[in-house]
């Protein structure tokens, strides 16, 4: 009598087990990217609030925002933040000629073309177009 005893997996299974791993990796992936994304967007949704509340901080002392956006050191780095956080992408940063408004927003990640805007109104808001350019003081 002779037994045959199986030991170890068949071809078939093993490719089987291959594929799933594949495909739970992918979905892993997938998933790491939005989220990746979306933290990416917290980031520039913080750093361009950080400029609204140095700009209030910047017309308490000095009775308007002339100079928020070109020498306060705090929005500099702010800015820089936003710009790193959106690969480079858009980021802006206003002033009105008599110093009495601003207006500051940055181009976000997860949905591409929209923005989030901050301005002297007190607006914090998610726009779906760069509203205020390289001029403009109101989102």
């Amino acid at each position: 009598m002779r037994h045959n005893l199986q030991r170890g997996f068949t071809l078939i299974e093993l490719l089987v087990v291959i594929a799933i791993i594949g495909i739970l990796s992918a979905v892993v992936l997938a998933s790491l990217n939005t989220a990746r994304s979306k933290g990416n967007d917290a980031a520039i949704m913080s750093d361009i609030d950080g400029i609204r509340t140095q700009a209030g901080i910047d017309n308490t002392s000095n009775g308007n925002y002339t100079g928020v956006c070109t020498t306060d050191t705090t929005v500099q780095n702010q800015l820089a933040g936003a710009k790193k956080a959106n690969n480079n992408g858009t980021v802006n940063c206003n002033v009105s000629t008599n110093g009495s408004a601003y207006a500051a927003n940055a181009a976000l990640v997860a949905t591409p073309g929209t923005f989030y805007c901050v301005d002297s109104t007190g607006a914090g808001t998610t726009t779906a177009t760069d509203t205020i350019g390289t001029s403009g003081t109101q989102c």
